[in-house]
């Protein structure tokens, strides 16, 4: 999971491409940078680790000079996470020169490494499968290569390869020094991207492609619509857009993930809402529990916040149950679920958290979170409602228990490290320690997302969601149980 955003503009972008990524800091921590392109042709770059506001000084934005340009946030999936030198954006001078950013993973990282050295004759300088995207594209941009000006078809034609070639899920832009943007998304549309537009005062045309339609509502531009699955845009320096579907078979199959934690409640993804998802979700689950929990065994319901409020929100209305909130957040920590390290996540959530005894006792408490996934978080958060005083403890998942790794850009390659993973959910309640616990269906997770299209074209428009950190269904059906191994493996502690 990360955040990206490209604009094409009539003056410089720096600061709107800014202020973007301080939008987008929830989808990652570790890293962030950005490029700009002048005119002439002109590359800038600035990238550091940390988060937004640490990273660019005065003096970085002055030399971010160009009407074109792209910004990241990174959460590292692949790589070392505290290694600057895999922050993105990465670059490559041949040919036209061409930086690039993406988020999402690739699948087939292995074989894309061997070509590399002997079918593409380029040499890699770290492990990230972003350096590798960026070199598979201006290899594909390399062999259309003409004495001719880089033409939009030829450009997507390279696109088309790049798709034949990379596997796994990506959302990537793109600079391309003197010629502009470009940005396509894999041919599954796992991982999210939105198009924007607006006019400038004398009347010139500028676009925005991002993560997350947030940003574009800030900055006061116009939605066009979600990048499909496999299609290409190309955005000339003059605001003159292009745009081609470069994959044979696209399928929309959107990360479910997105929709239960990753994204920020006030953006609409492929055209839903997200927070209208999460409020569907919580329908859901409080008819779970009423089936699990006996009438009268709960006195109040309480979100973890704050991506769970939502959904806790209904489970209280639809059950009839006080809603209450027990939990004071510490803005200024970040989300635990992307901190780096089992250590670093159990030291955040006592600093992140703290429990208000006057909400929690001699109750017995329901407690509503978006996801499980390791089980640190809310493992310590049940023994702070308990010190608190709670009587007796309900934890329950607005998603549906995580037994597989997700290998579509989201941190969880290890199946040992996901507490449902080989469990029971009657063992999963004993290792959190909580009196019962309660997980949203499958099914309904599914439909508490995709009832949120406005009509049945726009419900046509998916194949299904991905699930498959749920179901252990790959979308895009390349992912074998060695890959699984060998990512487990290959994982640095």
């Amino acid at each position: 999971m990360c955040g990206i955003v490209g604009m094409v503009g009539n003056g410089p972008v720096n600061q709107g491409i800014y202020d973007s990524l301080l939008l987008l800091q929830h989808r990652g921590q570790d890293a962030t940078g950005i490029a700009t392109v002048e005119p002439s042709g002109v590359m800038h770059m600035h990238k550091a680790g940390g988060m937004v506001r640490e990273a660019f000084r005065t003096r970085d934005m002055r030399s971010l000079l160009g009407n074109v340009g792209l910004g990241h946030v990174r959460y590292a999936t692949k790589g070392t996470a505290s290694s600057e030198e895999e922050a993105q954006p990465f670059y490559v001078n041949a040919p036209y020169g061409i930086t690039l950013i993406h988020n999402g993973n690739l699948t087939n990282t292995r074989e894309l490494t061997g070509d590399m050295a002997k079918r593409d004759r380029r040499h890699l300088n770290s492990s990230s499968d972003t350096e590798l995207l960026v070199n598979v594209l201006a290899n594909e941009l390399q062999s259309t290569r003409s004495s001719v000006d880089l033409e939009p078809d030829r450009v997507f034609d390279a696109v088309a390869r790049v798709h034949e070639r990379v596997e796994g899920a990506y959302a990537a832009i793109a600079l391309i020094a003197g010629y502009g943007l470009l940005a396509f998304r894999d041919p599954f549309g796992v991982r999210p991207l939105i198009l924007g537009h607006r006019t400038s005062r004398d009347g010139t045309d500028e676009w925005v492609v991002a993560s997350e339609s947030l940003v574009l509502e800030n900055a006061d531009y116009d939605v066009v619509r979600d990048v499909e699955p496999g299609e290409a845009v190309f955005i000339a320096g003059d605001g003159t857009l292009h745009a081609r579907q470069c994959a044979a078979d696209p399928r929309l199959l959107p990360c479910s993930f997105e929709y239960v934690y990753l994204a920020r409640p006030d953006s609409v993804m492929n055209g839903i809402s997200v927070y209208e998802s999460r409020l569907r979700m919580g329908e859901k689950l409080a008819k779970t529990i009423a089936k699990h929990t006996r009438e009268g065994s709960i006195d109040v319901v309480m979100p973890i916040p704050d991506s769970a409020r939502p959904s806790a929100m209904e489970v209280a209305r639809v059950l009839g149950i006080e809603y209450r909130e027990g939990f004071y957040k510490n803005r200024y920590i970040g989300r635990t679920f992307i901190m780096p390290g089992q250590a670093v996540r159990k030291k955040s959530v006592r600093q992140k958290l703290n429990a208000m005894s006057s909400e929690f006792q001699g109750k017995n408490v329901l407690l509503i979170d978006d996801s499980i996934v390791r089980g640190t978080t809310s493992r310590q958060i049940i023994e702070m409602a308990r010190a608190a005083g709670a009587k007796s403890v309900t934890f329950a998942s607005a998603a549906p228990p995580v037994r597989y790794p997700h290998v579509y850009g989201i941190n969880m390659p290890s199946r040992h490290e996901l507490i449902a993973h080989d469990r029971t959910i009657p063992e999963i309640a004993e290792e959190l320690g909580c009196d019962r616990l309660v997980y949203q269906e499958v099914e309904d997770l599914r439909d508490a997302i995709l009832e949120g299209c406005k009509s049945d074209e726009e419900r046509a428009r998916f194949d299904d969601m991905d699930l498959s950190c749920f179901n252990g269904e790959y979308v895009t059906e390349t992912v074998t149980q060695e890959y699984l191994d060998w990512v487990e493996s290959s994982q640095e502690s």
